[in-house]
Parts: C-alpha cells; sequence; structure tokens
C-alpha cells in the first residue's frame, strides 16, 4: 500500500470572498438595472476562480470579461486607466493583446482586488453593459467582501 499524500495549494483568493464579490456584483447590476452581465474572477496567479454568465448575456461575454480582468492583473492597474495610458499607444496595445493570446481587453471593467497592504490579491472582470456600469459594479462587489479596489471609485464617483 502507499501512501497517499495530497497537499492543498493556497490561493491569494479564496472561493468565499469570490462568492461574495460575484453575488454584491450581481446584486447591484440588478438595481442599476444593467443589461446582463459575464463576470469572471480571478486570483493572483491569474487562475479563474469563478465565472458566472448572467441568462441573455452574449457568448463573447466571458471572453471579455477575462480578457478585462488579464488586463488589469497583467498590468497592474484598472482597465479605465490602461485605457487613458495607452490610448494614444494601439501599436503597444495589439502587442501587449497578441503576447497574452488575447487576454487583454483595456477598458473599465477591469478592476483589480487589493488586500489591506495595497497588494493585488486579484482581479474581476465583467462585461454586458456599458463599460462604465461594468466598472462600477466590479467596484460594489470588492468592497462588499471588505476589500479595496483600484480604481477605488467608479468613474461617476
Amino acid at each position: 500500500m502507499t501512501d497517499r499524500v495530497i497537499i492543498k495549494v493556497s490561493s491569494s483568493l479564496e472561493l468565499a470572498t469570490a462568492e461574495t464579490i460575484m453575488a454584491a456584483a450581481r446584486a447591484a447590476a440588478r438595481i442599476r438595472k444593467l443589461e446582463p452581465l459575464a463576470i469572471a474572477i480571478i486570483d493572483a496567479g491569474g487562475q479563474l476562480v469563478m465565472f458566472q454568465r448572467e441568462d441573455g448575456a452574449g457568448t463573447a461575454r466571458f471572453a471579455i470579461a477575462l480578457g478585462k480582468a488579464h488586463a488589469a492583473l497583467g498590468m497592474g492597474s484598472s482597465g479605465r486607466a490602461l485605457r487613458d495610458r495607452l490610448k494614444n499607444n494601439p501599436a503597444f496595445q495589439n502587442a501587449i493583446s497578441a503576447a497574452t493570446d488575447g487576454r487583454f481587453v483595456a477598458v473599465p471593467g477591469g478592476v483589480l482586488i487589493l488586500d489591506g497592504s495595497g497588494r493585488a490579491i486579484g482581479a474581476v472582470g465583467i462585461s454586458g453593459d456599458a463599460s462604465d456600469a461594468d466598472e462600477a459594479v466590479a467596484i460594489a462587489g470588492i468592497a462588499a467582501a471588505g476589500l479595496v479596489s483600484h480604481p477605488a471609485k467608479d468613474a461617476n464617483d
């Protein structure tokens, strides 16, 4: 008989936290009467922790939401900040997209999840409505989990 040893792997973002972020973001979206959303939550290693696609959301929304989350995490900045920083440099934006196999959607809706010391422990990417609205509900979801987001406020605050 061989000993079976399985060592649990630690994640920077626990499933329970992702579930809180997801539920709160979806609740905020329904209050705001947003279009159906796709929401992707990844940990600091870029691994998908949780994904949901609301009824009626288009099939491309998963790839867009995941790309928004990966862009934020991969560059250490929100999708809004990336859009603003790269708007006059489309060649660099295209190069990053090619280097990441298309997982680089630099628009609002990609929001970093920060721990108490300001380190990124993951990211949320949301797609389905206007990008600013996607960003707003991502921020609301992160705040509901007692964490900090980057950006800390949505564009309308």
